[in-house]
């Protein structure tokens, strides 16, 4: 039943998920608001075109733009995982929410801005009306044709936002195609948890039959950013890929967990068929991508070859129109790069937070220029001492960010960490004696130094001698407004690459097939400008490969590593380590982070301020790995069992 009374169906959810209308949804206010002398009804609405516009475009607000806003900044996931880590100072100011979930004070009454709970059955719910409602105005024109359409789009952002509350909360009640009448009594909605393959599965087939009934690429300019089979498929095989790892495919932890009729939420027996399932579904949405035009973003260098640090620096700038026909999901509205990237990885003087840094664990990912982890015996890794001589690779790049010279990488007396490292690692950290190019000169964050003064305005000052880079463009000033135009984006095609070679090295313990895995990173590391792997035998100074051996675990431990630096600083770590359940094994997620010595006064020379120091300590605890169900929520509803270990405080 479809009630036709307006203010029986715009509204806020908060009896579980069931779809209920509880309040006024204030973000629709804009557009729809009352006719003279009389109410709008949702008859008035869908026989008119532009209000027809608008809602769509309050389903987009809801699901896709309000949630990139949190994931991408303070209250999001990138804050969560080892990647970035924000000045411990600001809990004064509103990264308190984020900053303490991280030390530890994360609890069942902890707030979150991003509030899935609350915000995807409000789209869920416009999304079902729309789709019951919307019919095509040939006269006025809005033509059947995209009616279709509009209707494929919201099949998947609904089954979109079942997903990220399954992602991210695990249990979830859950009503496909449901909604609930006004006056439907308190009982019918408080609905118990489904199981968590039985979401997957639902979301599953809503994303398919939305990306079959829709078109690649829109040749349309203007609907770029609308749902296209691309957006569809990179989702669907991403939410596979979660589906077939560790955290929920047969892990013991939640044997436990079950919902209010018995059954558990998770099922605790492994299904190898569910890698079977991400590595198809990955590899359909590369095919489809490919042959639709899709492509990794390359630029050349001055020898004929791929420019690797310009490369891995404009895949982030530049926008499809300008020829960054990677980005496979992209996100025209609600980035806040400006507001808030911009402005706290900015230094102080062109008015920047200047502290939004990166974990040292990331800086040590990152290969060495050979393509080697540091770790490695030869990678000629050296962790101490500084350089002596400019660093240059003229004939590979026309880059300029390391010392405002065509073609040099880093400066004399750069500390010997930072040099002869691969070029993603330049275009994702800004350290010490790095080229600052919005001021044509380099950082200064020794103690007090012009980008770290301590003694006025600590909280706007790097606690671990880092900043975060990625996506920066280095040009940029937050003080004066002068930001490059660009293009948000939750994927690219790197992604599925990297999740294809993961799923297939894990469907299928067959050395062909690792093959078939090792071809899909090697094209990543080939466009970063590091030697790619082998299983043949070649020896240690291979110009361009380097051997690993042909079985699961290495292939295993490469993808990983690939993944980490390929896809840091992009909203991806947090959902790997959790898939991976590995988040305990990880250092700087439950214990010391360690940094370069920036807040102790033997740092004001550089042999001071580069030695490692602890700057942080973390807490990790094995309810993290959910979100709890708001304390306020979980006591409405009887049916409901909050996420695992909340209650029981266990870890």
């Amino acid at each position: 039943m479809i009630t036709k009374n307006i203010k029986h169906i715009i509204a806020a959810f908060s009896v579980g998920c069931g779809l209920a209308a509880t309040a006024p949804l204030t973000s629709c206010s804009d557009y729809l608001d009352k006719e003279p002398d009389t109410e709008l009804t949702t008859d008035m609405v869908f026989q008119n075109r532009d209000k027809v516009y608008a809602w769509l475009a309050n389903i987009y607000n809801t699901i896709i733009h309000a949630p990139d806003k949190w994931s991408l900044t303070r209250d999001g996931y990138e804050v969560m995982a080892d990647d970035m880590v924000p000045s411990e100072r600001w809990q004064q100011w509103d990264w308190a929410e984020s900053i303490g979930k991280i030390t530890g004070k994360w609890t069942i009454n902890s707030t979150w801005a991003g509030d899935l709970w609350a915000r995807m059955p409000q789209g869920i719910r416009h999304g079902y009306i729309f789709n019951n409602m919307v019919k095509a105005m040939p006269d006025h024109d809005l033509p059947q044709s995209e009616i279709d359409n509009m209707k494929a789009e919201v099949k998947f952002l609904t089954a979109y936002a079942w997903w990220l509350m399954a992602e991210n909360y695990g249990g979830i009640p859950f009503t496909p195609g449901y909604i609930a009448p006004s006056d439907a009594p308190i009982s019918e909605l408080l609905v118990g948890q489904a199981k968590f393959d039985d979401v997957v599965d639902y979301c599953d087939r809503e994303m398919l039959e939305a990306a079959n009934a829709l078109p690649a690429v829109y040749q349309d300019p203007s609907k770029y950013g609308r749902i296209n089979k691309i957006m569809a498929l990179t989702q669907r095989s991403r939410m596979l890929l979660f589906a077939a790892s560790p955290l929920v495919n047969g892990n013991p932890w939640y044997t436990e967990y079950k919902n209010d009729k018995g059954e558990q939420i998770f099922n605790p027996t492994y299904d190898q068929q569910k890698w079977v399932r991400a590595a198809d579904a990955c590899k359909l949405c590369i095919d489809e991508a490919e042959a639709a035009g899709y492509e990794l973003y390359k630029e050349m260098g001055p020898n004929g070859k791929i420019d690797p640090f310009m490369s891995t620096y404009n895949v982030h700038i530049k926008r499809w129109s300008e020829g960054n026909h990677e980005i496979t999901f992209p996100v025209t509205k609600g980035n806040d790069y400006h507001g808030t990237f911009l402005r706290v990885v900015s230094v102080r003087d062109f008015g920047g937070g200047n502290g939004l840094s990166v974990y040292q664990g990331l800086v040590d990912a990152f290969f060495m220029e050979n393509g080697l982890p540091i770790t490695d015996p030869k990678s000629n890794y050296v962790a101490e001492g500084f350089s002596t001589a400019v660093e240059s690779r003229p004939d590979q790049t026309v880059w300029k960010y390391g010392t405002g010279k065509e073609g040099e990488i880093t400066a004399r007396n750069t500390f010997n960490m930072y040099t002869h490292r691969e070029p993603r690692f330049y275009n994702a950290v800004s350290f010490h004696n790095a080229w600052l190019a919005v001021d044509n000169r380099p950082y200064n964050f020794l103690y007090n130094g012009k980008d770290n003064i301590q003694s006025s305005s600590p909280h706007d000052a790097p606690q671990n001698g880092y900043l975060a880079r990625k996506s920066l463009c280095v040009t940029d000033n937050y003080k004066t407004g002068e930001v490059t135009a660009r293009q948000a984006f939750l994927y690219r095609l790197a992604f599925t690459y990297l999740d294809y070679a993961e799923a297939l090295n894990e469907a299928y313990n067959d050395g062909g097939r690792r093959a078939e895995a090792i071809k899909y990173v090697n094209m990543i590391r080939e466009r970063a400008g590091v030697r790619q792997y082998t299983f043949d035998a070649v020896s240690d100074d291979d110009p361009d490969y380097i051997q690993i051996q042909n079985t699961q675990d290495d292939v295993r431990r490469v993808v990983r590593m690939e993944r980490r630096v390929e896809l840091c600083c992009e909203n991806n770590r947090w959902y790997d380590i959790r898939r991976w359940k590995i988040a305990e094994d990880i250092p700087e997620m439950c214990g010391d982070c360690y940094g370069m010595n920036a807040l102790d006064r033997t740092g004001r020379t550089k042999e001071g301020f580069h030695v490692l120091t602890k700057f942080f300590t973390r807490v990790w605890k094995r309810q993290y790995y959910w979100f709890p169900i708001y304390v306020d929520e979980f006591e409405k509803n009887p049916n409901l069992k909050e996420a695992p270990f909340w209650l029981e405080g266990e870890e």
